[in-house]
């Protein structure tokens, strides 16, 4: 028989919710309900979720109605304590009995390990889904991330922002609860002008229908994000162009609107004069519209913007945007005037009244650290010492230029635009910008070499100095955004194959700053490590394209003490394609013995091996085999060439399997188990040049 299952649906409504919040919320609410359904072992189909400005919605589809009966198996009181010198059972056993919901009689003796002890067996029936599902969804609205939550009305409840409806529904019956104050029902609402009367749901699966064919909403984000999308690029269409899509920019106007509706604007052409991305960040950052340009990428004076209501009188929608931005436009055109009244190096003298850190002096004394950094990094490379440095003095100038001040998001953007303005070197230009790059996640990585040397040094001046005052990020904190420096420096020196000293840049940056402490070079040296193995393991890297990292791959490249990142990455490539090898499972299990070996034996240093002394015939064999590969090895291994090294030893397969099969390396005569360890140490000294094997499983 086919255990009964029905759709479910909950519906919270609130004011607006917050629009960068919104698609974060909805998907930890579907999270935290699936957990809840699980716990509970409440058998579910598919599961989807709505978000809304007003409203967080999940559909669970073919629900079951009830628990499964659940098996019990109560281990209580051991049998010497339950019952006494008479036989009579004690306090123990008849309050475990009681607990139990029996009585002793009917708990059974069972023999364990440790003893004989009385258990109850039986089955517990299970409950039904309408009982549990308002603890469930109370729970999931409780562990949303949510940073400060709001008291309304008279109520104790707390919440995002103040709820005014409830549904919950099982099939087409209401689940009797009462959540955030909040008492639910059969009842949603549509938009707030265009459908306010409320809207029963008959059923969980007619609910997104039901609003959007007469509520005036589309309740599926994806859907509605795609319909935002769709009528913006039509809109632009019509003018002869096409919209800019920022994704961040997409995810937030679809949290403001449930019913979106196009309203193109113009702006006067006189501000396309100014930089294009003033005139994008003041649109899109700002007024949260979508900029348009032309076939040619040239920005054209039109944008998008989305309405949340089908005006009657759309013209005057229009005018009043076009009024919001004017202002905004004019501001942006002002501050470029003012600025370049005087040329960006002018404002290099005020660095030195902002304070970067209280410890670590001010932005001049930051900009000189760089600048001496940046030149130093540029003569590793091998590049333009000068242009490193001249960028090094202007990067942080902008900083104190009007159109920063007024839009942060553009520092280093205006920097370049000044610097050309001011007849700097192209090169010195593309640097003061390039140098905040990467400024997150999958961002681009600085293209001139002025910009990868400014780049590096301002990012490593940043991790010592905060090293060395003892602000290291702790948990989520981190104020200077240190994590991301740490994956800007490795990205940069193995994604742009720099091949730099990473441990002697940092000592280097330590040694600059204003402040010393103990460690912090290994401190900030072993915090990039740990950036860089998350790194691998999250997919990133060149290796990671093709095999799979795990941990202890990391750990036995890790072992050898790379200095340089790019060399860590052609190791850790090697150790990718050796594993691949059918002689690297022998071959690593080979290694961890001899590292159990030698651990054991005695720590001494050891003679190199005395090839007079070598007796049985698979040492002898094993030997010859080692000595006839060492060159090939050292001089691949030299030239990072670890693949190919990797390759040589492969061949020592048979070698080291005869030889853990016929010899007796801990023998009773002291010289010959000393000559054995000796060609024990020199045969993991050839592995070691690349990876230290033993680390890995096997």
């Amino acid at each position: 028989m086919r255990a009964e299952q029905r759709d479910f649906l909950v519906e919270i409504g609130t004011e607006e919710l917050p629009p960068k919040a919104l698609l974060e919320l909805s998907q930890a609410f579907l999270s935290g309900l699936r957990a809840g359904l699980l716990q509970a072992g409440l058998n579910h189909g598919a599961m989807h979720a709505f978000a809304t400005p007003r409203r967080l919605a999940i559909w669970v589809k073919r629900l079951a109605a009830r628990q499964p009966e659940q098996n019990l198996k109560r281990r209580g009181p051991a049998v010497s304590a339950a019952f006494d010198a008479a036989g009579a059972p004690t306090r123990a056993a008849l309050a475990f009995a009681q607990s139990c919901g029996t009585s002793v009689e009917m708990l059974q003796k069972l023999a364990e390990p440790k003893g004989t002890f009385l258990f109850f067996i039986g089955t517990k029936s299970g409950v039904d889904a309408v009982t549990l599902l308002p603890a469930i969804v109370q729970s999931a609205l409780d562990g949303l991330p949510i940073p400060k939550r709001m008291r309304w009305g008279g109520g104790s409840a707390e919440f995002v922002r103040p709820v005014h409806w409830l549904v919950m529904l099982y099939g087409k019956d209401v689940v009797p609860a009462t959540l955030l104050d909040t008492v639910s029902g059969n009842l949603t609402h549509g938009h707030r002008f265009h459908a306010p009367q409320p809207l029963r749901v008959a059923t969980p699966g007619s609910y997104a229908r039901l609003l959007n064919t007469r509520g005036y909403v589309v309740a599926d984000f994806a859907e509605r994000r795609e319909k935002v999308r769709l009528l913006a690029a039509t809109q632009a269409g019509e003018l002869g162009g096409r919209a800019l899509f920022d994704a961040q920019l997409l995810d937030e106007v679809t949290a403001l609107v449930e019913w979106p509706v196009p309203v193109a604007g113009r702006f006067d052409a006189r501000f396309l004069e100014l930089p294009r991305e003033v005139l994008i960040s003041t649109l899109q950052d700002h007024q949260r519209y979508f900029p348009v340009e032309d076939a040619h990428g040239i920005l054209m004076p039109w944008f998008i913007t989305m309405s949340n209501i089908e005006s009657r009188e759309p013209e005057k929608v229009r005018a009043g945007n076009e009024r919001v931005v004017r202002p905004r436009l004019a501001d942006a055109a002002f501050f470029w005037a003012q600025d370049r009244k005087q040329p960006l190096a002018a404002r290099s003298a005020a660095l030195d009244s902002i304070t970067f850190q209280a410890k670590l002096g001010s932005l001049g004394d930051k900009t000189r650290r760089v600048r001496t950094l940046a030149g130093e990094i540029a003569a590793d490379m091998h590049v333009d010492r000068t242009s490193a440095e001249r960028a090094a003095e202007l990067c942080k100038c902008d900083l104190l230029t009007a159109m920063v001040g007024e839009f942060p998001e553009l520092q280093g953007i205006m920097g370049r635009y000044y610097a050309l303005l001011d007849e700097e070197p192209q090169e010195v230009a593309d640097a003061i910008r390039e140098h905040y790059l990467p400024r997150g996640a999958g961002d681009a990585l600085p293209i001139s070499n002025a910009g990868m040397a400014v780049a590096l040094a301002d990012k490593l001046d940043t991790l010592a100095g905060i090293f060395a005052i003892g602000q290291k990020p702790s948990g989520t904190r981190d104020p200077f955004g240190l994590r991301r420096a740490a994956i800007g420096v490795l990205r940069m020196l193995i994604e742009r194959r720099l091949d730099l000293d990473l441990r002697g840049l940092i000592e280097r940056a330590v040694a600059l700053q204003p402040v010393t402490a103990v460690r912090t070079a290994d401190e900030v040296y072993d915090y990039i490590l740990e950036r860089l193995r998350a790194y691998y393991l999250e997919g990133g890297g060149r290796a990671a394209a093709t095999s799979a990292i795990s941990t202890e791959m990391f750990d036995a490249v890790l072992a050898t003490q790379p200095r340089s990142p790019l060399d860590f990455d052609a190791r850790l490539q090697a150790l990718a394609a050796f594993l691949q090898l059918p002689e690297a499972a022998s071959l690593t299990a080979a290694n961890k013995r001899i590292a159990n070996i030698l651990r054991k034996a005695d720590g001494a240093p050891r003679a190199p091996v005395d090839e007079a002394v070598l007796k049985a015939p698979a040492e002898v064999r094993l030997f010859d085999a080692m000595r006839a590969l060492a060159s090939a090895v050292s001089s691949t291994a030299a030239q990072r060439e670890y693949t190919a090294s990797l390759g040589h030893l492969a061949q020592l397969r048979s070698a080291v399997d005869t030889f853990f099969d016929e010899v007796m390396v801990m023998d009773p005569d002291e010289k010959l188990r000393a000559n054995r360890l000796a060609l024990l140490e020199e045969l993991r000294g050839l592995f070691a040049g690349v990876a230290d094997l033993s680390r890995l499983p096997g």
